[in-house]
């Protein structure tokens, strides 16, 4: 009877009829029939598996319909910066190539796209645990909000087809450009200059409070909350509401509007003056 051990390298690894050793055998692939390599692969499956610690679940809110909805959010995130590079070509063109007054108006829309995706993305970056949906301030501010924004380019669309001649307070605000001899308004330049400057100052105000800033007025101190008295804070005590009072009178500016310019004004120190009261 010949020994199992001295033809096993002649035998298949599926003989039931043969005794294999324990030791792993020398050919690799006849180990991956080995019983004791088997069960050892069995066993490192078996405690890899068991250490491996479990997938959390996704939070409620980031489903669509959710305060954090992440669909929400980036379908939100992607109109707003498909507004801001259409309208932002669309005020090149129409001050380059093909002159107009209109231009204002793109350009008051893409200071507004521009406006509002900042609002979200300095929130989440900067206090993500109130990065909701509604740090868009698309919906947030009303019916009223989107009035205003809504006349203030009906205003310019009006004003400038019906009086396409500069006005004359118009031409005593205006000086010619010593280079090119290019007339230039001094509200217009004013205008930009008090919308960048008001957009810089709310997003650094933003920024710098962190944690400590939210769009809505707290009724109550949370936890961990601190009055912030560096940065801008330093200096301002509001300096987020700084920013975007100047910001939409700058808008209005830059639009040439009249009634809004004043209704901007009376209605946005109103609502600071309100809500600093409250704070």
């Amino acid at each position: 009877m010949t020994n199992a051990t001295t033809s096993s390298s002649q035998a298949t690894p599926g003989d039931p009829n043969i005794s294999w050793p324990i030791e792993r055998l020398a050919n690799p692939h006849e180990q991956e029939w080995h019983p004791s390599f088997l069960a050892e692969r069995r066993g490192s499956d078996t405690a890899s598996s068991s250490s491996s610690s479990p997938t959390p679940d996704l939070d409620r809110s980031n489903y669509p319909g959710g305060t954090k909805s992440l669909s929400g959010i980036s379908l939100r995130a992607f109109l707003l910066g498909t507004s801001l590079g259409i309208t932002a070509s669309l005020t090149i063109l129409l001050s380059t190539v093909f002159p107009t007054p209109l231009w204002r108006v793109p350009f008051f829309i893409a200071a507004l796209s521009l406006f509002h995706f900042l609002e979200y993305f300095v929130t989440a970056r900067y206090n993500t645990r109130y990065a909701t949906v509604g740090a868009f301030l698309l919906t947030s501010n009303g019916w009223a909000y989107n009035v205003a924004h809504g006349s203030a380019a009906v205003e310019c669309i009006v004003s400038h087809l019906l009086w396409p001649e500069q006005t004359r307070i118009g031409q005593w605000l205006s000086f010619t450009e010593p280079i090119f001899g290019i007339s230039i308004s001094l509200p217009l330049v004013v205008g930009f200059v008090l919308t960048l400057v008001g957009q810089v100052v709310r997003t650094m105000a933003m920024a710098q409070a962190g944690s400590n800033f939210n769009h809505h007025v707290q009724s109550e101190r949370q936890e961990g909350h601190m009055l912030v008295k560096t940065g801008l804070y330093g200096y301002l005590r509001h300096p987020s509401y700084f920013g975007f009072f100047w910001w939409g009178l700058g808008t209005q500016l830059v639009l040439g509007n009249v009634v809004c310019f004043v209704g901007y004004a009376l209605v946005l120190w109103r609502f600071f003056s309100t809500r600093i009261k409250r704070e």
